[in-house]
């Protein structure tokens, strides 16, 4: 019987400058198949017709499910230092996204 040391058990995670600056998202479109569920993160801009997706994750249902708990453990600690995260259903957003209001 073997045991594991921590350092076993490591694994060396790299990332590059561009990766390291990452994507602004304010969208997520979330659809699954019965083999994995694909995450669309897309940065939506107030008075503009068309976004692009920004990046596309797509995992397993069983790490989709690992990463859905992983967000709930985040938020519980983010939450607990800072205060309660407003949910979106009791903030009214302006149409305008706080920008200029446009004219015709």
């Amino acid at each position: 019987m073997s045991t594991n040391t921590p350092a076993e058990n490591q694994i060396n995670i790299e990332i590059s400058e561009e990766v390291a600056e990452g994507q602004y998202a304010n969208l997520a479109i979330i659809t699954h198949s019965h083999a994995e569920f694909v995450i669309d993160f897309v940065n939506v801009m107030p008075g503009t017709p068309k976004s692009k997706v920004k990046n596309r994750i797509i995992f397993t249902p069983f790490h989709a499910k690992r990463f859905m708990k992983a967000m709930i453990d985040n938020i519980k600690k983010f939450e607990a230092a800072n205060g309660t995260i407003q949910d979106m259903e009791s903030v009214e957003i302006p149409f305008t996204f706080g920008g200029p209001t446009g004219q015709a």
